[in-house]
């Protein structure tokens, strides 16, 4: 189904597809840089990272509640533009795919959100941002792509590098604390590591969506993206009675800078995956878990141990890997840079 909504998806929309085209050429053009869409992305990581601290940091607003704000910081600056390029609303023939990129990244957010309040932020930066290694899965499962040893083994590896880096007691046992345990003295939170773990999923098919909405103006994927998201969250909110407003004037402040960090890190990385392709966008992406130890350090006096580091260096390895070979893929075959990659490009 999805190939052949990806097939027909822009037949009634192609005003839409040339004006989005015509403005990312002319921004290409004046900027004048290679490496554009890297520069982006390692920005989006940046905002994005400083998000999840804030999340962390505001231990009295629930995480359901933060989503539904960062949503509204994702929607209302967006509204503007949108109208300003008259761009269609819902343009048909992307519908279904944009509902469905609403859906998958609002889940994955709420979920991610969760992880970042009962676990280390460092170690669920690992978790969250390992989703290109899983994105082989999903492009096989709805794209028919081939799923060969290689994605295997980075899968495989990644899951090792998740399991070091949760520690789950059933796993290591007794005898080895847990990572929150160590650091805040609570008990282990399963919980965590399994929000975490499933928003990896539910962001590979993201990936994969995004893509197949490359041509839209940002303003159309973000406005959709923001305003379903915010009714899906005030659902859920209401659902668990999270709906209030932060009761202290500095969490209210907190809150409008995390609408404010949302809007620029999701508007950066949706430009970042129109501009350049998707294995170098997911390489400067890992700037975002370099962030979060740093954060981590810095904000909350967590240092990681050795369970921790070499769990995410497994993890960053595999996503390097991955993303490096979506690349390769697609440079010319006489090209010197593939040659140099051969390696990781045998099935």
């Amino acid at each position: 189904m999805t190939e052949n909504l990806e097939l027909h998806q822009f037949q009634e929309g192609s005003h839409t597809v040339d004006e989005s085209n015509r403005w990312l050429e002319r921004l290409k053009t004046r900027v004048n840089c290679p490496y554009l869409g890297i520069i982006l992305a390692t920005l989006s990581s940046l905002f994005f990272s400083l998000c999840s601290v804030i999340v962390k940091g505001l231990v009295d607003v629930n995480p359901m509640e933060l989503a539904a704000f960062r949503f509204v910081g994702v929607l209302l600056p967006t509204i503007p533009i949108l109208i300003y390029t008259r761009q269609p609303v819902f343009p048909q023939g992307t519908r279904v795919i944009l509902l469905m990129r609403c859906f998958m990244g609002t889940t994955g957010l709420m979920l991610s959100f969760y992880a970042f309040r009962h676990m280390p932020l460092a170690d669920a930066s690992v978790i969250i941002f390992s989703t290109p290694v899983f994105v082989a899965i999903f492009a096989r499962a709805f794209l028919k792509e081939p799923c060969t040893m290689f994605n295997v083994i980075t899968i495989n590896i990644t899951l090792v590098g998740v399991v070091l880096i949760t520690r789950p007691p059933f796993v290591f046992g007794e005898t080895t604390p847990p990572p929150d345990e160590q650091l805040t003295g609570r008990p282990y939170d399963i919980w965590g590591p399994v929000a975490a773990f499933s928003s990896t999923l539910f962001g590979a098919n993201v990936y994969i969506l995004l893509r197949a909405l490359k041509n839209l103006h940002f303003s159309v994927i973000m406005t959709n993206f923001g305003a379903t998201a915010l009714v899906y969250t005030l659902i859920v909110c209401a659902s668990i009675g999270a709906v209030c407003w932060p009761s202290c004037g500095r969490d209210r402040w907190l809150v409008l800078v995390l609408g404010v960090f949302s809007f620029l890190g999701q508007i950066l990385l949706t430009l970042s995956l129109q501009i350049e392709q998707a294995g170098p966008v997911a390489i400067a992406r890992c700037a975002d878990i370099v962030f979060a130890f740093i954060w981590q350090m810095i904000f909350f006096g967590e240092t990681p141990n050795g369970y921790s580091l070499f769990g995410a260096l497994m993890v960053i390895s595999s996503v390097i890997l991955t993303a490096l070979k979506k690349w390769a893929m697609t440079l010319p075959r006489e090209s010197s840079l593939r040659k140099r990659l051969r390696l990781i490009l045998l099935e």
